[in-house]
């Protein structure tokens, strides 16, 4: 596995007791986009996973220790840009999202020049699937990040995500831990990169479950408003300041 060519991509697919999904989703990918590797990064998984995604054709990065999402996600970060990849795609590996998607990504990513790619559930009224708590959370970081980022953003917690290799080189060095897309976002905004949306479909689970439960949810919002917070301020700080006449 290495992405050493101008417009190579690697397909990320972080995992955590997906046993009964994620084997469909790395034989999805290698159909959407055959030739393009596959990288699944366990988190510890207490279940067939490692085996499943193997079987179905992925390499497989396990986790020593329990990472969390964000964890999971840099450290696929880290390794792709050591392997000098240019692009990497992110979904995840409950297989509610369509791979037949990624090309639109990647095109996009490619044509555009910009830094990131947000596979959105609503671009086009297509995120029937989410949940009305959900969809209250992801209502109300849309007008949090409007001033923020200074462009609206419609679907600012999707998974769904392709970056250049600039934005690689960022996320490989920090990246949040937890809860990170909404971060991430502020993080790219602070480094003036540049981001889009296009439309991506979402499909219901259809095996285990969502870690997301009403409390977690309070303590998401909660918890990613302090991380945006944090982040705007730290970057405020890191500003240089504007000389004055003399």
């Amino acid at each position: 596995m290495t992405g050493k060519r101008r417009d190579s991509l690697l397909i990320l697919v972080p995992a955590l007791n997906e046993e009964g999904a994620v084997g469909g989703v790395v034989r999805a990918i290698r159909e959407s986009v055959p030739g393009a590797p596959v990288l699944v990064v366990d988190d510890c998984s207490t279940d067939g996973t490692i085996a499943a995604a193997r079987a179905a054709g992925a390499e497989v990065l396990p986790m020593p220790h329990h990472l969390g999402l964000g964890g999971c996600v840099q450290a696929g970060y880290k390794l792709a840009f050591e392997l000098g990849f240019e692009y990497v795609i992110r979904l995840d590996g409950d297989g509610q999202h369509d791979a037949q998607d990624i090309p639109r990504i990647y095109e996009t990513l490619r044509r555009t020049g910009c830094h990131m790619v947000i596979g959105s559930r609503f671009a086009e009224a297509n995120g029937s699937n989410t949940s009305w708590l959900r969809a209250v959370g992801i209502h109300f970081f849309r007008l949090v990040l409007r001033p923020v980022l200074g462009k609206p953003v419609r679907d600012p917690t999707s998974g769904y995500v392709g970056v250049n290799r600039k934005a690689l080189q960022v996320f490989s060095q920090s990246f949040p831990l937890e809860y990170p897309e909404i971060e991430a976002l502020v993080v790219l905004q602070r480094k003036r990169f540049v981001f889009e949306e296009v439309p991506c479909r979402m499909h219901p689970r259809r095996t285990g479950r969502s870690s997301i439960t009403p409390l977690k949810s309070i303590y998401y919002i909660v918890h990613v408003l302090l991380g945006v917070f944090v982040n705007v301020l730290k970057y405020e700080r890191r500003a240089p300041k504007p000389k004055r006449r003399s």
